[in-house]
């Protein structure tokens, strides 16, 4: 898996039934933080809220993931919510409704209906980016190398997160998953250059 999906910017829906008003948010997310983040502000926005109820996923391989009915039946909230992340492949994302009851029950059926509509017109707003898989690496070489390395990493598009140079020279850099091999070969032939690889994003 090389590449992955999610949304570029915020979105938000509404959908009515039987008096009660559900209001849809889709936010991209890099980690649990922002997304606590984002139900704290929505729950301070939305105080006489019924409910928040949520599902995220994280992860360019679409591992980590979580659904909060809040209060609603078990299984009628955020299960759906997190069924509509499912079925457009996106991943760093998350997507919460809020719920404002308006006085009639909408029944197991109709509750998961009307997030499950919710979270769907959310996703149907929203601009949609394929994003290719990234390693992230820490390199360390000799000023005198500068030129060359950099020329090297220019000509394979990595994306400078931070930079140190003094005698001993240190960037710290995002790849595409598919031009790491080719880095490694380009860096072979420097025996004072160490690369060390920091992870995947």
């Amino acid at each position: 898996m090389s590449t992955y999906r999610t949304i570029t910017s915020p979105t938000t829906s509404q959908y009515r039934v039987l008096g009660s008003r559900h209001i849809g948010y889709a936010f991209p997310v890099r980690d649990e933080e922002e997304v606590k983040s984002h139900i704290d502000a929505l729950w301070k926005e939305h105080h006489n809220a019924t409910h928040v109820c949520y599902a995220w996923r994280l992860g360019w391989d679409y591992s980590k993931y979580r659904i909060n009915d809040d209060g609603e039946p078990s299984g009628t909230a955020g299960k759906p919510i997190y069924g509509q992340i499912q079925s457009a492949e996106l991943t760093n994302i998350l997507i919460a409704v809020v719920r404002y009851y308006g006085g009639t029950k909408l029944g197991t059926g109709g509750l998961i209906d009307a997030y499950k509509t919710t979270a769907k017109l959310c996703i149907e707003d929203a601009s949609i980016e394929v994003r290719p898989v990234k390693d992230r690496f820490r390199l360390t070489f000799g000023y005198s190398d500068m030129p060359a390395v950099m020329k090297v990493l220019k000509d394979l598009e990595m994306e400078k997160n931070a930079m140190i140079t003094e005698v001993e020279c240190m960037i710290d850099f995002n790849l595409s998953m598919t031009r790491t091999e080719d880095l490694e070969k380009a860096l072979a032939d420097w025996s004072t250059a160490e690369l060390v690889h920091l992870g995947r994003t």
